[in-house]
C-alpha cells in the first residue's frame, strides 16, 4: 500500500470541508475538477461554488503541485523538505459596472477579510462590442508561499473565508 502524498492528503480535506458546506445548504458547489499533466507530472485541483441564494459571485479553490513537490516529498534525501507543499490560490469571478470605486471596494474588503500580507490580483474582461458598462472581474488571492500538509487547519479556515468572501462581494456588487 503506498502513502498518499501531501497534494492528495490536503485535497481530501479541503474537498470534504466545501462539500459539508454544500451538503449544509450554505453554498452551491457548481464545477469540480482535477487536472494530471503527465507531460510535466503536475496536479491541479479546482472546486467552484456559490451561493444558494445567488449565483452572481462564483468562488474558485484552486490548489497545484508541481514535479519538484512531489519529488522533494518522495526523495527525502534530497534534502528539499521546504518544497513538499502546494501553491493555493482562492479566484473569485463576478460582473460589475466599470468603474473605479467597484475595484477600489473590492481590494478593501478582500484585505480585510484575509489580510494586508496577501496579493490581491483583479483582472478585468469586457465586450468591446456590449453597449453597457459592465465587466466580468476576476479576482484572485495569492497565498505567496508554499502551504504544508501540517497547515491542514489554516486550510480549513480558508474554506470559511472564502464563505464571508462570497457574501461581502455580493454586498458590493
Amino acid at each position: 500500500m503506498f502513502d498518499p502524498t501531501a497534494f492528495e492528503n490536503m485535497k481530501v480535506v479541503v474537498d470534504g470541508a466545501i462539500y459539508d458546506e454544500d451538503l449544509s445548504g450554505g453554498i452551491k458547489i457548481i464545477d469540480r475538477n482535477d487536472f494530471l499533466n503527465t507531460a510535466k507530472l503536475s496536479r491541479k485541483y479546482e472546486v467552484s461554488f456559490t451561493s444558494q441564494a445567488d449565483n452572481s459571485v462564483v468562488c474558485t479553490f484552486i490548489m497545484e503541485a508541481g514535479l519538484e513537490n512531489l519529488a522533494a516529498e518522495l526523495l527525502p534525501t534530497a534534502h528539499s523538505e521546504f518544497l513538499s507543499g502546494c501553491q493555493l490560490f482562492v479566484k473569485f469571478s463576478f460582473i460589475h459596472p466599470n468603474e473605479r470605486s467597484y475595484f477600489q471596494a473590492i481590494e478593501r474588503c478582500l484585505k480585510n477579510i484575509w489580510g494586508p500580507e496577501r496579493t490581491i490580483s483583479q483582472s478585468a474582461c469586457f465586450n468591446p462590442f456590449d453597449e453597457g458598462n459592465t465587466i466580468k472581474n476576476e479576482t484572485i488571492i495569492l497565498f505567496n508561499r508554499l502551504v504544508y500538509e501540517d497547515q491542514m487547519d489554516d486550510i480549513l479556515t480558508m474554506v470559511e473565508y472564502m464563505i464571508v468572501s462570497l457574501e461581502k462581494l455580493r454586498t458590493i456588487i
